[in-house]
C-alpha cells in the first residue's frame, strides 16, 4: 500500500472551521452584528423580526456548504443560496452589508484568517451575483 493510500483525506473547511458549533457561533455573531449595528440596518430590513428560523436555515445550509453534514440539502432538493433568495430585493448595498458582516463574523469567533478570507472571498461573488440579478 502506497503513502498516498494511507494518508487522511484533507479537511474540509467545516472540519477547520471547527464542526456544527463552530458554524452556529458564526452563524449566531453574524445575525447579532446584523441585528445590533447600524452599519447593516439596510440589510437587517431585508429580513423577519425573528431572525430564529434564519440562524437555523444559514447554520444548515453553511454546514453542508462547507463540508460538513448536507441534511439542509437533503431537506430542500435543488434549493440554492440563489433560489433562497430569489424574492428578496438585494442590492449592491445590501451584497456588501452582508459580506462585511459576515468577514467580520468570521474573524470574531477565530476563524483560521487565510480560511477566513477565501470563505469570504466566495461570498463576496455570492452576494454580488445576488444583486445583479
Amino acid at each position: 500500500m502506497s503513502d498516498a493510500a494511507t494518508q487522511a483525506p484533507p479537511a474540509t473547511p467545516f472540519e477547520i472551521l471547527g464542526g456544527e458549533a463552530a458554524v452556529r457561533r458564526l452563524v449566531d455573531r453574524f445575525y447579532d452584528l446584523m441585528d445590533q449595528d447600524a452599519a447593516y440596518a439596510e440589510l437587517r430590513a431585508l429580513h423577519a423580526p425573528d431572525l430564529g428560523p434564519m440562524r437555523l436555515s444559514l447554520t444548515g445550509f453553511l454546514t453542508g456548504w462547507l463540508g460538513g453534514p448536507r441534511h439542509w440539502f437533503e431537506a430542500q432538493p435543488g434549493r440554492c443560496v440563489m433560489s433562497a433568495h430569489a424574492q428578496v430585493p438585494v442590492n449592491a448595498a445590501t451584497a456588501g452589508q452582508w459580506t462585511q458582516a459576515m468577514a467580520r463574523a468570521l474573524a470574531d469567533t477565530g476563524a483560521e484568517p487565510s480560511l477566513a478570507a477565501q470563505i469570504n472571498q466566495v461570498f463576496g461573488r455570492m452576494s454580488a451575483g445576488m444583486a445583479a440579478r
